[in-house]
């Protein structure tokens, strides 16, 4: 639980924040608390947007939802913005990583590509063809 001054801090943050979540006709489900549970981890404060007219429920019981669902804390309700603060947990984001295989698919070594200049290629093509180098541009001096 944060007290009054840390959350007065923590709205004061997110003024300048800009809703990077959108909550609407589905509501909450299993994809959205995922992808703002990762957002979270990142961040640590979001500004949810709830789209008034389609949403299921009003903003407030979504943002009492949603944060018992990610163990997050309730910054504010303003109409249809929602802002979320958690503490970002180094232990669980590590757990996070090794569960999903993070890392896997970049520890392969990626296969350097060099940039050849054009004399370069010409001469590769010459090596190849001996008559390439009758295409070779001529040069016009003055």
């Amino acid at each position: 639980m944060i007290t009054s001054k840390e959350r007065a801090s923590w709205r004061a943050k997110a003024n300048s924040l800009e809703p990077i979540i959108q909550l609407g006709k589905e509501g909450i489900s299993e994809n959205l608390i995922s992808q703002i549970d990762d957002t979270l981890d990142a961040r640590e404060l979001i500004k949810i947007r709830v789209h008034l007219e389609t949403a299921p429920k009003k903003p407030k019981e979504l943002a009492g939802e949603l944060a018992e669902a990610l163990q997050a804390e309730v910054i504010q309700v303003i109409g249809g913005i929602i802002v979320l603060y958690r503490e970002a947990d180094e232990e669980r984001i590590a757990l996070k990583k090794k569960k999903r295989g993070a890392g896997t698919a970049k520890a392969v070594a990626k296969k350097k590509v060099k940039i050849k200049g054009k004399r370069q290629r010409q001469r590769e093509k010459e090596e190849k063809n001996p008559y390439a180098k009758y295409d070779r541009p001529k040069f016009r001096g003055r």
